[in-house]
């Protein structure tokens, strides 16, 4: 592969993976037969994407650092046009008829619309500042533009405008559209959620929390399942759409972006920018992991599948809540370690994936246990054991954010709280919930008194702070210069004043979690001498 590959595209029927790498100026191109790289083509500048025509004979590559979309002939993997368009221009999308290509350009804020047949810019859409990932509906009558600036701008494609702006989370990003183009998926970059859209009303439907830094997503053939990229944990956090809930995060290669499934629901790539990687997940059995008590809601995909007579998690036999040709739904039976799933049809018996039984977590300890109310971007180190492929994370009712999962111990970062005090700190993995650990959301201290209010320039002296939220004292200064002290209790702390070069008045700062607050003034006087 190349270096820091980005987004990653498949041809039609899938027979072919398209890869812009961004850091080697090159495209890869992917025999997925055999999992093989066939070609490396040069480009200019920083691709970014690929986005493959209809009939799957050309390709549309973003050239971000030149400011172009270049032309790939699929059949001699040669590029046979380069088409100017907006500064950094970042993903493209075909309309389902060939005829046009509708770019982002990431450094301002509009939309090229490229004419097919001309190779010509023919069009300018005004968006949001920062327009990222751009999909076109099924019928090919609208374009949806992700924003930084934090809308989704909605495109009539028959007339080239801006027909509805949708509030999306924090720096919405990239996005997918189910089969039907009924449901619009939105990775919010700022806020680690996916915001859900019902493009009939354009209306958010519901927004769910994914780990840190989601990037590119995909959904399933069935529209059952969304794979969502998150670049910070190294994972692929699974949504069922049914529930809007994640049901699995699959741990993958250094720094996940890119994301496309097979048409078939079998498998999925994901590219590993941080490793320079394509890895491959399977698909064919979501989750794949679940509580040794059984009970987890499976999806079994394959071929042949009707009239099942059984499904098999090693020996025992799960129950089966809803059958097609091509895919199960099933309950998980009770079970221990890593077991095959295989499914029985009139045809026979066929192995359709693996399953892992994962025990229940438990929670030894955190750190830092306290923090402000508003929130924080520090990290909480949450110990404890059977961590591995955490799915949340949560400090009261408050999802906190995953930033890295191992089987001892997973970091966060928390999200602000109605108001200060302690809460329960869960963690859900797939083995079940672990609680038994408390954080505590602190208020910014108040200061009432100083005593005594002076002292010497050597330092030395004793001084008594009463205030209010002192319990979580980080530090005191005196006139920016670090003072030993002790918390005594949430409403006193003693410090010792630190020496002074000068004699005077300086302030006396008290730091915690929630920021800094003044004490008042202590004076310094001079020794005295001969």
């Amino acid at each position: 592969m190349g270096v820091l590959p980005q987004g990653i595209t498949l041809s039609p029927g899938g027979a072919r993976a398209y890869v812009a790498n961004r850091g080697s100026d090159t495209v890869s191109v992917i025999d997925t037969a055999t999992d093989t790289v066939t070609a490396t083509i040069p480009t200019g500048a920083g691709p970014d994407y690929v986005a493959i025509s209809p009939d799957g004979t050309r390709g549309y590559v973003t050239v971000s650092g030149a400011g172009l979309v270049s032309v790939l002939d699929t059949a001699t993997n040669a590029l046979v046009a380069d088409i100017p368009v907006g500064d950094g221009p970042t993903v493209a999308a075909v309309t389902p008829d060939g005829t046009r290509v509708y770019v982002t350009q990431q450094a301002g804020t509009t939309v090229s619309v490229i004419d097919a047949a001309t190779n010509t810019v023919t069009d300018t859409v005004p968006v949001g500042a920062g327009g990222t990932g751009v999909v076109i509906t099924p019928d090919g009558t609208r374009a949806y533009v992700a924003c930084f600036s934090g809308s989704v701008s909605v495109i009539d494609t028959a007339t080239n405008t801006v027909t509805t702006t949708i509030t999306a989370g924090d720096v919405p990003i990239l996005l997918a559209l189910n089969p039907d183009g009924s449901r619009l998926y939105v990775t919010n970059a700022g806020s680690s959620t996916v915001s859900v859209v019902d493009t009939a009303t354009n209306a958010v439907i519901a927004t769910v929390g994914v780990s840190a830094q989601p990037r590119f997503l995909a959904v399933s053939p069935d529209g059952a399942h969304v794979f969502v990229a998150n670049a910070f944990p190294d994972t692929v956090s699974v949504i069922e759409t049914a529930t809007h809930t994640v049901v699995e995060n699959i741990g993958v290669g250094a720094g996940p972006t890119g994301l496309a499934v097979f048409p078939d629901g079998t498998h999925a790539y994901v590219v590993n920018a941080e490793a320079n990687t394509v890895g491959v997940i399977a698909t064919t059995v979501i989750p794949d992991q679940g509580s040794t008590a059984g009970g987890a809601t499976v999806t079994v995909t394959g071929h042949h599948l009707a009239n099942a007579t059984a499904v098999r998690f090693g020996t025992a036999q799960a129950a089966v809540t809803a059958n097609t040709d091509t895919s199960l739904t099933v309950t998980s039976p009770a079970g221990g370690g890593v077991v095959p799933v295989t499914v029985t049809t009139p045809g026979g018996t066929g192995f359709l994936g693996t399953f892992y039984y994962v025990p229940l977590p438990a929670l030894t300890g955190i750190s830092p246990a306290a923090g402000p109310v508003g929130g924080s971007d520090d990290e909480i180190v949450i110990t404890g054991r059977n961590l591995s492929g955490a799915i949340n994370v949560y400090f009261g009712s408050t999802r906190a954010v995953i930033q890295s999962v191992s089987d001892t111990q997973v970091t966060v970062r928390a999200a602000g709280a109605p108001g200060p005090g302690g809460v329960a700190v869960t963690v859900i993995t797939a083995g079940g919930s672990a609680v038994g650990l408390t954080y505590t959301y602190v208020s910014q201290p108040t200061v009432t008194d100083i005593s005594p209010n002076t002292g010497p320039t050597s330092g030395g002296t004793i001084v008594t702070i009463t205030g209010t939220g002192l319990a979580y004292t980080e530090q005191v200064t005196f006139n920016g210069v670090l003072a030993p002290f002790e918390v005594v209790s949430d409403t006193s702390v003693v410090a010792t004043s630190p020496p002074s070069g000068a004699a005077g008045p300086v302030t006396v700062m008290v730091t915690g979690p929630d920021g800094s607050t003044p004490s008042g003034g202590f004076t310094y006087v001079a020794d005295p001498d001969i």
